[in-house]
């Protein structure tokens, strides 16, 4: 995922979107994010609203990520889910905004200590929050590893190390999907389309990975203290490796 360096066309579906959510029509909308899977995020400032939007084609499932939010909403701070569908255009999902700066606004970039250590205790705070025996969603190592392209790597990952905790995952732990307070405190999750049961270290891993891409070397161990956790090098590893390369970054 990455924010769009030129201009992009918004959809006329994304604008109908908007003017039927529960607000007036006829924002300005900008494209905010995009990814790899051909979907784009587009934001609504004047009326408060992102439109995540998966043309017909691309394998992103909106509907999934908006059942996970409904789910951990009682829980934990997350978007609230305005609209979600599908028609033969595509697919979207409507969210109310949240008054907060991604962990990799420029403000935060400039202060990465300050935003790490943030990200590193909201994501305790969810793993703490979500309730492990209510979560309907996995997230598992057997499911990953059936869903790999790649025979040999998926060999090479077959024993996982022994589950350290058991939690309800956020799934793309990545840093700029924590939003942050302007006091520097941690504010809400964003991206939870892979939400669901693994250990821990799953999230953990991708966590201090994305600190690597986002701030620089040197972040990592600050991560893991906030988090309250001490380094694990070999669930570290192993579950980068089945993350597989840091095509994601910048995240």
């Amino acid at each position: 995922m990455s924010t769009p360096t030129g201009h992009v066309d918004v959809p006329e579906q994304v604008y109908r979107l908007v003017g039927d959510a529960p607000f007036v029509a006829d924002p300005p909308i900008e494209a905010v994010w995009q990814n790899e899977d051909g979907g784009t995020t587009f934001h609504s400032p004047v009326h408060g609203a992102y439109v995540k939007w998966a043309p017909a084609g691309t394998p992103l499932d909106l509907a999934v990520e908006a059942e996970r939010l409904a789910w951990a909403a009682p829980h934990t701070p997350v978007p609230e889910v305005l609209a979600h569908g599908s028609d033969d255009e595509g697919a979207w999902l409507v969210t109310r905004a949240i008054p907060g700066r991604s962990a990799v606004d420029p403000v935060w970039l400039a202060r990465p200590l300050e935003a790490v250590r943030a990200v590193g205790a909201g994501l305790r705070a969810l793993h703490d929050a979500l309730p492990v025996d209510d979560c309907p969603f996995t997230w598992s190592v057997q499911e990953r590893l059936a869903r790999l392209d790649d025979p040999a790597r998926a060999r090479d990952l077959a024993t996982p190390p022994p589950v350290d905790r058991l939690v309800v995952c956020h799934g793309d732990a990545c840093v700029p999907n924590t939003l942050l307070s302007d006091d520097g405190s941690w504010l809400a999750h964003v991206d939870l389309g892979r939400l669901g049961l693994a250990d821990r270290w799953a999230d953990l891993a991708v966590a201090t990975w994305s600190t690597v891409w986002n701030y620089g070397p040197g972040y990592e161990n600050a991560l893991l203290e906030a988090y309250g956790i001490a380094p694990d090098p070999q669930r570290t590893s192993y579950y980068r490796a089945l993350w597989g390369s840091p095509r994601h970054s910048p995240r």
